[in-house]
């Protein structure tokens, strides 16, 4: 077979696997349409979901009391939904929402009955009932209390997971649940195991006896293992039984509701517009601009969203704004990894090889910058996931699915379509492009303006910041997901039936000067809007409008103040991830390079991009929401992989250096940069584009994360030429690395 033939079949091959993965993304398979781009699950502000409201039982809990049992709640709805958000209503409500599934009584089902759990000592407290047979207490729980046969209760556990393992013995499988305990927790465990080996201990739940498993032994480990059930479901039952009884308070349900996407149905076609738009955008500036190479990296950038597709079905990903900056910043990555390359192959083609050869070389040399710059950013993605909790983990499974894919893609499926082109007889060089010499740029020169335009634009912000505080404005234009406000339920009259959440945030902007986010309950004439805290003046003139504009019933308008979805606990989580990733990060580039300063300077680097988009933020008052945690971990992820490309051909011409001596150190770094200026202009345009049409055609709160992330990729591209190649400079002269010393 010779070489025309084989390509023929190859590309063949890659018109039916382009075909395939755009009609199973768009069409589905099978009635269900199963591992299609509509399949694919959605949270609450794209999709809608249930949204369940829970009252304690105690009268007047105390304020520690709600935000434990919140941050509690919070951690067992990770179980069921990444995306799951729980806030306060009220002073003894809390409310929790489920994105992605449209049956309430199937949720409820899945979280149980937040009632409140004991385990206490079994003899002489149970009986077996031979009518009902089941194990009841002998007494009323309140004197058992009372008589201190309560060993532990639901505020000593923090998990519960049910598991099938290998039997006692090797024999069989057993059903069990692995129940963990806190400190406190392990300790009255272990004692009142060390007296009760061979007799029982009763698992109370909701005033009823659940369980009464034998204990074999004592346990102080903390970790206690039930076993005895008859079924993996039984044993998962009472998992869930114990997760949501550890609850700091008993709570019950009080009402549920099935809502409708927060950002509206427009909101989602007006992204679809967008990304579309931006995608053949950038396939062709790709096209254009990298001729052959530009239209492989083209069909491979379509057959990379096919397979993505198919991924986030088969990992049943929850979609939400913030996981959609993850695939914006991968769709990014994947297109920065082919410049990479192709900008190394017309660099060879520059020094006279030939096509197949630049080819070739062009793969192998963008190898270590892809690499490093793609694996330096899966670790943030991996230590997000694992520390953080909400949309952090949603922003990160994303992420992680994305850059995977992306290497993928860029380092075989490229290279084989462009093998493919080449073999089918597209193989002149001027159909690759020739770099052009390049005059070296002197950065280092101009190094202390760069730094100076840095700081003035970042003390601005801080000035901006100081100045509305001191007005009472705060800091920043902290927004719902953050400081809370307060929520309305209004049912309007038959005769306004449409979808009315666009009309009824212009309706709330022209009353109050307030934006709202307005979700409709499916079913019924009823829609939540929730806004800034109002006073009872506002109060009065929102409700005094919405009878006289919509002629709605006064008594059907209820109101209550709300808490922020972003606790203080989740903040610190994805604070305390960031610095985590960060730092992991540093330590991993310090490996890679050798050279701690280049990890010093790419961390500034990062820190300099999060402050300048934190200016737009303070200056423009954009609205400081769940997307301020989507746009800040995309520049961190953009930002540092920009920055390894320049880092990895400075490492490239050291090496040279050291063969042979001939040039300055600051002449190393210009030429580094300039080598690598188209690139950094073409990743952050092809990036860029994206953005700006979201900003276009999106709706508000879609706008209100693209320009704060269009302010970042623009400061992640200066950063990245104008700011660290300087500080590597600086630090590497200021604290050179030591040189091992020849022995003889």
């Amino acid at each position: 077979m010779n070489r025309k033939t084989k390509a023929a079949l190859s590309l063949i091959l890659i018109t039916a696997v382009v075909c395939a993965l755009s009609y199973i993304s768009v069409c589905g398979v099978g009635r269900d349409h199963a591992f299609s781009a509509a399949n694919i699950k959605r949270g609450l502000d794209l999709e809608g979901g249930v949204s369940i409201t829970y009252q304690t039982v105690k009268e007047d809990p105390t304020a520690e009391e709600m935000a434990d049992t919140r941050f509690k709640l919070q951690q067992r709805v990770d179980n069921y939904s990444t995306e799951a958000a729980v806030y306060l209503e009220g002073t003894n409500r809390i409310n929790v929402d489920i994105p992605g599934v449209n049956d309430a009584e199937e949720i409820l089902k899945a979280l149980g009955q937040a009632g409140a759990i004991y385990f206490l000592y079994g003899e002489g407290n149970i009986e077996f009932d031979l009518t009902t047979y089941q194990y009841k207490l002998t007494d009323s729980l309140e004197n058992l209390m009372e008589s201190g046969q309560i060993i532990i209760t639901g505020v000593d556990i923090t998990n519960a997971i049910a598991r099938t393992q290998e039997g006692e013995n090797g024999v069989g499988r057993d059903n069990v649940v692995i129940m963990k305990l806190n400190e406190e927790g392990a300790e009255k465990f272990a004692y009142a195991t060390s007296i009760s080996v061979g007799k029982q201990i009763a698992i109370v739940y909701d005033g009823e006896v659940i369980s009464a498993p034998k204990v074999n032994g004592t346990i102080d480990t903390g970790e206690v293992y039930i076993t005895g059930m008859e079924s993996f479901e039984e044993a998962n039952n009472l998992a869930t039984i114990i997760r949501i009884g550890a609850l700091p308070l008993e709570l019950t349900e009080l009402r549920s509701t099935v809502v409708g996407a927060q950002l509206g149905a427009e909101a989602i076609s007006t992204s679809l517009l967008a990304g579309a738009i931006g995608f053949v955008c950038v396939l062709l500036f790709m096209a254009i601009y990298y001729r052959v190479p530009g239209i492989s990296a083209s069909i491979a950038l379509i057959i990379y969203i096919g397979l993505n597709v198919v991924v986030l079905n088969l990992f049943d990903v929850t979609l939400t704004l913030q996981g959609i900056a993850g695939i914006l910043l991968s769709v990014g990555m994947a297109v920065d990894a082919n410049v990479i390359i192709f900008q190394r192959i017309r660099e060879e083609l520059a020094t006279g090889k030939t096509v197949r050869s630049a080819m070739k070389l062009g793969f192998n040399k963008a190898m270590s910058a892809i690499v490093d710059g793609n694996v330096t950013t899966l670790i943030a993605a991996f230590v997000l996931y694992f520390l953080g909790s909400g949309g952090v983990k949603g922003f990160a499974i994303t992420l992680a699915i994305g850059i995977i894919l992306s290497m993928v893609t860029a380092l075989y499926v490229t290279k084989f379509i462009l093998q493919t082109l080449y073999d089918l007889g597209l193989d002149h060089e001027n159909l690759y492009g020739i770099q052009k010499e390049r005059k070296r740029i002197p950065f280092v020169k101009h190094g202390k303006k760069f730094v100076a335009a840095s700081l003035t634009v970042i003390v601005a912000g801080f000035v901006a910041m100081g100045v509305f505080a001191t007005t009472g404005n705060g800091t920043l234009n902290f927004g719902l997901d953050f400081k809370g406000g307060t929520s309305y339920s209004v049912t309007f009259p038959e005769t306004y039936t449409e979808n009315m959440n666009r009309d009824l945030e212009k309706f709330v902007q022209k009353t109050l000067g307030e934006t709202a986010e307005i979700v409709k309950v499916t079913g019924e004439n009823t829609y939540i809007l929730k806004m800034a805290e109002l006073d009872q003046e506002e109060r009065a003139l929102l409700e005094d409008t919405l009878v006289t504009t919509y002629s709605v019933d006064r008594n059907l308008i209820e109101s209550e103040n709300i808490s922020g979805k972003v606790s203080s606990e989740m903040r610190s989580a994805a604070i305390k991830a960031v610095l985590v990733a960060t730092l992991c990060m540093l330590v991993y580039i310090w490996v890679r390079f050798k050279n701690l300063n280049f990890a010093t300077s790419a961390v500034l680097a990062l820190l300099h991009d999060v402050l300048v988009v934190l200016t737009v933020y303070a200056v423009a008052r954009i609205s400081v929401g769940n997307t301020f945690i989507a746009c800040m971990l995309t520049i961190v992820g953009y930002s540092i992989n920009a920055t390894i490309v320049i880092f990895d051909r400075i490492r490239e011409e050291l090496k040279k250096e050291e063969e042979e001596p001939t040039r300055e150190l600051s002449e190393i770094v210009d030429r580094s940069i300039t080598d690598t200026l188209s690139r950094s202009i073409n990743s952050s345009l092809t990036t860029l584009i994206m953005v700006v049409m979201l900003a276009i055609f999106g709706v508000e709160a879609i706008r209100e994360f693209a320009i704060p992330l269009m302010a970042g990729i623009i400061a992640g591209g200066f950063s990245s030429v104008c700011l660290t190649g300087v500080m590597w400079h600086a630090l590497q002269k200021k604290f050179p690395p030591k040189v091992k010393e020849e022995t003889e």
